[in-house]
């Protein structure tokens, strides 16, 4: 319990001292035109309080959720030789359930872009 928690402590200071460090030490010339939103370097589009589409919302989850589970097949591949046919077997069914979402989402318009 002990190391966990001079982690914890060691991990705080730390922060405290890289912010103290960059208020203090950092050049701070605040201007209107700094304090302005902008959108990648360019002039604002539209205003800072509009919402997305729920339809960007479900294509960047969907994005992230089988983004990670594919990366779940590099360890996979890297011991493959060493699982034999259970490991197969196991990426075979990883594969198939990882395929089923994938149908249900395109099935269900989760893909559409409208």
């Amino acid at each position: 319990m002990l190391p966990i928690f001079m982690t914890f402590l060691l991990g705080a200071a730390v922060c405290v001292v890289l912010l103290s460090l960059s208020r203090f030490v950092g050049p701070s010339r605040p201007t209107a035109v700094k304090a302005l939103p902008f959108e990648c370097g360019m002039e604002q589009i539209e205003t800072p309080g509009a919402q997305f589409s729920v339809k960007f919302s479900v294509v960047a989850m969907l994005f992230i959720i089988f983004d990670i589970e594919v990366a779940f097949l590099y360890p996979w591949a890297v011991v493959f030789r060493t699982l034999g046919l259970p490991g197969l077997m196991a990426v075979v069914m990883f594969l198939l359930v990882l395929g089923v979402g994938f149908l249900y989402a395109w099935q269900r318009g989760a893909l559409e872009w409208e």
